[in-house]
């Protein structure tokens, strides 16, 4: 990772961390936490009352989202669900109602401090069928094959690796899986430098991807049926929005591959939509750059 990205992944995570100590220690009211200041395209407005009233106050206070996308991925009882970037935990213990006790919700984020947050909130809701995770979401500690829905609330535009990102999850999916997304997406005219201009990186603004770019880097990792809807504008040529996804159920020779010994340049099935780095302490964008086989993402 170039030193550039690991100055950015580090200003992420600062800012999160910030945000749950905010929560954690910050002032109470007499209902409860007082939310972290965002603008209102941001944060627990983006879920409806009666969603809100369920869960722990300290949830809601740190939802730091730009969407709801558990309302849009029509989870349904039984499912595995991955949450990329849990947060607080409001989509996770959102997820978790939804999917039932017989499934089970994963939340994965990088912040110790959100983590803590999380597992004091999934306590305080009585949440059994959920676990969390401390990793990255560009390397995901989870099998392949083992997650039915993924879900993700204004943090894939967070990754400094995004390519990583869209394989990842398409690795964790089992085939038919699909994912339901609330990201901010910049319009295709924006350049990265107009996109700047309208926020910074860790405002979710500056590291979005255009619709096409979106599109384009989903459909590279192998999904199909990609839709991407605007839901409202958070800056101008700046939209959240509804991206969902999904895993063809035709990928099992793309795995058989991946374990053949056709692997080539220090990433596992090259050039395939579903590859992954040999080495764990790699991307696999730094996989292919160190490779020198050509491989693209």
């Amino acid at each position: 990772m170039s030193e550039q990205s690991t100055d950015l992944r580090e200003t992420v995570r600062e800012r999160y961390a910030a945000a749950a100590v905010e929560v954690t220690e910050g002032g109470t009211a007499c209902c409860g936490p007082q939310p972290v200041e965002v603008d209102e395209n941001f944060g627990s407005t983006r879920y409806a009352a009666d969603e809100r009233d369920v869960l722990p106050a300290e949830a809601v206070a740190a939802s730091l989202g730009c969407g709801n996308p558990t309302a849009v991925a029509e989870l349904r009882e039984g499912e595995r669900v991955l949450d990329l970037g849990c947060g607080g935990g409001i989509d996770v213990l959102l997820s978790a109602r939804r999917v039932g006790p017989t499934g089970k919700t994963y939340g994965l984020d990088m912040t110790e401090e959100m983590l803590a947050l999380a597992l004091a909130n999934a306590e305080k809701a009585g949440a059994r069928n959920v676990e969390f995770l401390k990793g990255t979401i560009e390397a995901v500690p989870l099998p392949a094959n083992t997650i039915d829905v993924v879900v993700s609330n204004c943090v894939i535009n967070l990754s400094v690796d995004k390519p990583a990102v869209f394989a990842e999850t398409f690795r964790v999916l089992r085939p038919g899986g699909r994912i339901g997304v609330s990201d901010v997406v910049a319009d295709d005219a924006l350049t990265p430098e107009q996109r700047t201009e309208r926020g910074d990186y860790v405002g979710c603004i500056a590291g979005a991807l255009s619709f096409s770019e979106y599109r384009a880097g989903l459909e590279g990792a192998g999904f199909t049926d990609v839709e991407i809807t605007s839901t409202h504008l958070v800056a101008d040529g700046m939209h959240s929005a509804i991206v969902s996804a999904t895993k063809p159920t035709t990928s099992d020779a793309t795995y058989e591959v991946r374990n053949s010994e056709e692997a080539c340049c220090g990433v596992n099935a090259c050039c395939t939509p579903s590859e992954t780095s040999a080495d764990p302490a790699l991307t696999v964008t730094e996989a292919k750059s160190a490779s020198g086989c050509g491989c693209q993402s």
